[in-house]
């Protein structure tokens, strides 16, 4: 009797429990809203049968033992899978909200850096000294870091430079004591042939950090699940984080259609040269640069910039920093991609030590697929080829992550994209696409093409200075322009010809611009954009792919980018 009355105590502990977790599940269930109504609804009603069942076992199954303890234990683990359940989906709904709730302010850093050597190694330091500021660049960052740098010594005087390499020079050659940078011109300084060791020869004395606001809303559609977008999609070389402005070093359409369940991929190179373009005067409007320098103003001057170019709409942004492939594609067990003939890769020179790639099927894990990804220095078309290879593995990326199989690295998954990219998707839009995506199960038809140009030494209002750019061949924006608005009106990209007609064209935003490429070492470099000292863009040096050899074997050399053209003033007299 005792025995009876202690099981009919736990009966209803464990009921209770049971009928709790059903309740949370069902409530993050519907919260969440990924699942499409019908699917929705219909789980409710067996999660309701089946909970009911277990309950009538429980309570009003046989006296014995045995009944007893198998009823039990179906209760209690009904009750732990449940929780279980509510638990991933609570974080997949906080995911969500991450990704999408930006905190709408964009981080900029900016140091006071001295040579180790010099013992300087705090402001007060500096009094009665000088120190390199950029002239006409990053004037804002440079501005208020000065500021601080006088509150904490005295008498320090400026000395101006039109260029981070002028700057580097003067802080080593000892013009001046220390110099003022931004963190996001760092990796420019570091390019440099000469001064590849700042990072280790240099100290920071006085970092200064402030906010601007993010001005990157969306141009929605009114229904993501059958109108036709385009998202743009940078990839930035600010290792770890997010918030703060960087270069734009992977640049991506990518045009869906759900009705038609077709998606284009096209790729612009990092080093194409552009006209800036942005709304709020943030960015140097109308200059000429390398495509991307338009991410160190911000994500919003990139996509002005792409708009304007390819005379395209621009729906949403997502931006994720490089750490992203790795993660990701080692949270979905690696993604396989398949490699043509002469185009196999024994050792990444991007990332030395990471094994390369043979012809044929590879299966890649994330750390192979973001060399794979980031690799140029090993093709003799360089960034072109880099460009193809990231369409290759966001395509494969996106089969892997849209399989059945997915559901088994869920968890994992979302903690690999946590913190590594965000979108100005809405939260609503996002799950109503992944209703779309489970209820419907579209194939997908993946397009892609790159934008191409030729090769050449041009100055970049950003750097201050001559740099190695790839000008664009209008004839391929044009070809891109139409391909996106192809998708969008419902047609096939492949309805337009990727044939180039005609010689190679500028766009009207060069006319009258002249080559400043004096290097004699930048034409022998194949990892960049074929070019010579006298530059004739009649189509001559235009890069074609039918011409290529079937294998490839490449020495790389440095990177010239922000090479010094050696025509230009860099030094301006201290104020």
């Amino acid at each position: 009797m005792k025995k009876t009355k202690i099981f009919r105590v736990f009966s209803i502990l464990i009921s209770i429990l049971l009928v709790i977790s059903a309740v949370f599940v069902a409530y993050q269930a519907y919260v969440l809203s990924i699942l499409p109504n019908n699917i929705l609804w219909m789980a409710i009603i067996i999660l309701v049968l089946i909970v009911a069942i277990l309950l009538l076992l429980l309570n009003f199954s046989s006296k014995r033992v045995w009944s007893r303890l198998v009823s039990s234990i179906l209760v209690i683990a009904c009750s732990c899978g449940l929780f279980i359940g509510t638990q991933y989906m609570s974080e997949a709904n906080g995911f969500i909200d991450t990704v999408t709730n930006t905190s709408g302010k964009i981080k900029h850093t900016v140091q006071v850096y001295a040579l180790k050597s010099s013992k300087i190694s705090e402001p007060a330091d500096l009094t009665n000294k000088k120190v390199g500021v950029l002239k006409d660049i990053d004037t804002t960052s440079t501005s208020k870091s000065w500021s601080d740098l006088k509150r904490k010594s005295a008498n320090v005087t400026q000395k101006k430079y039109k260029s981070v390499e002028a700057l580097a020079k003067a802080l080593y050659g000892k013009e001046v004591s220390a110099i003022i940078v931004s963190d996001s011109y760092v990796s420019g300084i570091e390019e440099i042939d000469n001064y590849k060791d700042f990072g280790s020869k240099t100290v920071s004395i006085l970092k200064t950090i402030y906010y601007t606001k993010d001005n990157l809303s969306a141009n929605a559609v009114s229904d993501i699940t059958s109108k036709p977008f385009t998202i743009e999609i940078s990839g930035n070389d600010n290792y770890g984080g997010l918030e703060s402005v960087a270069r734009s070093d992977v640049n991506m359409l990518v045009t869906i259609n759900p009705k038609t369940h077709d998606v284009l991929m096209t790729s612009i190179p990092r080093d194409y040269y552009i006209q800036y373009a942005c709304e709020d005067g943030e960015c140097p409007v109308g200059e000429l640069d390398k495509l991307t320098h338009t991410g160190m103003t911000g994500l919003d001057t990139t996509r002005d910039t792409l708009e304007k170019m390819l005379d395209v709409d621009i729906n949403y942004t997502v931006r994720l920093d490089f750490e992203a492939v790795k993660s990701v594609v080692d949270a979905v067990g690696g993604i396989d991609v398949y490699v043509k003939k002469g185009y196999a890769v024994d050792q990444f020179y991007t990332n030395p030590g990471v094994e390369g790639v043979h012809e044929g099927k590879n299966h890649l894990d994330g750390a192979r697929a973001l060399a794979y990804a980031r690799e140029r220095y090993a093709y003799e078309e360089g960034d072109r080829q880099r460009v193809k290879n990231q369409q290759q593995v966001l395509k494969a990326l996106i089969n892997k992550v849209l399989s059945s199989n997915a559901l088994t690295h869920y968890n994992d998954l979302l903690k690999a994209m946590s913190g590594v990219f965000e979108t100005n998707m809405t939260d609503s839009e996002i799950k109503q696409f992944v209703q779309y995506q489970l209820q419907d199960n579209p194939k997908w038809n993946f397009e892609s093409y790159v934008l191409d140009g030729q090769g050449d030494m041009l100055y970049c209002a950003m750097a201050g200075q001559a740099a190695s750019v790839l000008v664009p061949d209008q004839r391929t924006i044009d070809i891109a322009s139409k391909k996106i608005k192809a998708v969008i009106a419902g047609k096939k990209a492949s309805s337009v010809s990727s044939k180039l007609k005609g010689e190679f064209t500028m766009p009207d935003y060069m006319t009258g611009v002249q080559s400043q490429d004096t290097s004699s070492s930048y034409s022998s470099d194949t990892s960049q954009y074929t070019t010579n000292q006298s530059v004739d863009y009649s189509g001559s040096t235009y890069y074609d792919a039918s011409s290529q050899a079937q294998t490839q074997t490449y020495t790389p050399t440095e990177d010239t980018t922000y090479q010094q053209d050696a025509s230009v003033d860099n030094t301006v007299g201290a104020q």
